[in-house]
């Protein structure tokens, strides 16, 4: 299918008068999402009852999500498997890659990594008992702390605050030249650049749904199994529906021959069904294209805003080549100033202790909103709206 041009605003709901520059947390609601919730709830759920896991085909989404899902991730069919939540998806990978190097005992991560992956990761090791440790260099130094006595790398690609990428193929190759095993969290890269999983060799993929595919809140996660390991790695979670035949009732856990073994529970239906419905917007992106877009927002931006309010300082990566999509800025007083931001139309979010942050999603954000968005910021800091005490009123999300 031919490339299509970006972005493509006509294909979502944004409401008028906002600049959603939040992407990267949560995406916009795809036309047609809500829509097909609707048709899930009423014709299929409604009306067909229990039946509709035969009739409307409900026990077949996660595999067929996960196929749609692999196309932007650089893998085959058949790899990816969707369903409950990143965190559960990161402890099952961790748990199977362990098994890969009993005779190893420590993991490594980064000292900037999401903390529900270093969470994951500290309860694993509680519950398993082994006297396994968990390392988190600076990211800077990950490269030299890949050494013989570590079984598994965990890296989110992406980093959440600063937007910093690390170079997937170059640090897989390390990690697989010390006998290691590879797990990326690719959270804040999957529909937001390129990713080539079966191009480096990675064992281990994890992710989520909801910020660049727009998903939904607490739609599905992901997790890709390299296709040569699917039949040997042992599940942690043994649920029902990665048996092979569940239906078998078989009193003892068969693992399903496949990725499929790295499901839990019963799938989430109606959010599945919300995202295969946001996975249309795809059709036709060429990510090269929209990761050349991303970049030229981000750099148009970047000026905008350099030029515009001095008291910011630039906390993501100049170098475009190192940098996702999105775009960080450090100020004292970022809290109150996102808020106000937010309330001026302009919306992004704000992670501690004082980044600014905003997601780049060239599907529905062009460089008219991106001028706009600077000008916006530049009434707010320079005149100094933030100060007003209702602003820094911490919310329970921030």
């Amino acid at each position: 299918m031919p490339g299509v041009s970006l972005p493509r605003k006509e294909l979502f709901d944004i409401p008028e008068g906002v600049i959603y520059l939040d992407g990267n947390s949560l995406g916009v609601l795809p036309k047609g999402a809500a829509e097909r919730a609707g048709h899930v709830i009423r014709e299929e759920w409604g009306k067909e009852l229990i039946r509709a896991w035969n009739t409307a085909e409900w026990m077949a989404l996660p595999q067929k999500v996960g196929d749609r899902i692999a196309g932007l991730i650089g893998a085959p069919a058949g790899s990816v498997a969707t369903g409950d939540t990143l965190s559960i998806k990161v402890y099952q990978a961790l748990a199977a890659a362990l098994q890969m190097r009993p005779d190893r005992r420590v993991i490594l991560s980064d000292n900037r990594n999401f903390p529900t992956d270093l969470y994951m990761a500290e309860g694993l090791i509680d519950t398993i008992g082994k006297g396994h440790e968990l390392r988190t260099p600076a990211p800077e130094d990950v490269a030299a702390a890949i050494t013989e006595d570590v079984a598994v790398v965990m890296l989110t690609q992406i980093d959440y605050r600063s937007g910093r990428k690390y170079d997937m193929a170059e640090i897989t190759r390390l990690v697989h030249e010390a006998g290691a095993v590879m797990i990326w969290d690719l959270a804040h890269s999957a529909g937001a650049l390129p990713v080539d999983l079966e191009g480096c060799g990675a064992e281990f993929a994890v992710g989520c749904t909801y910020k660049y595919l727009n998903g939904g809140p607490g739609a599905p996660a992901f997790i890709y199994v390299r296709p040569d390991l699917a039949t040997q790695i042992e599940p942690a979670l043994s649920g029902w529906l990665g048996h092979d035949a569940p239906f078998a009732m078989e009193l003892n856990y068969r693992p399903a021959v496949s990725t499929e073994r790295m499901r839990v529970g019963t799938p989430s239906v109606v959010q599945l069904s919300i995202l295969d419905t946001a996975l249309d917007v795809w059709d036709g992106v060429d990510l090269v294209d929209l990761r050349a877009a991303s970049l030229r927002l981000s750099e148009r931006f970047i000026a905008e805003v350099e030029a515009r309010c001095p008291l910011l300082k630039l906390a993501t990566p100049r170098d475009p080549k190192i940098r996702g999509s999105q775009v960080s800025f450090s100020f004292e007083h970022g809290y109150a100033a996102m808020q106000a931001l937010i309330e001026s139309g302009v919306i992004g979010d704000f992670r501690s202790p004082d980044i600014m942050r905003f997601g780049f999603t060239p599907l529905y954000i062009d460089e008219e909103d991106v001028v706009a968005a600077a000008k916006i910021m530049e009434d707010v800091l320079g005149n100094e709206l933030w100060r007003d005490p209702k602003y820094h009123v911490k919310s329970r999300v921030t």
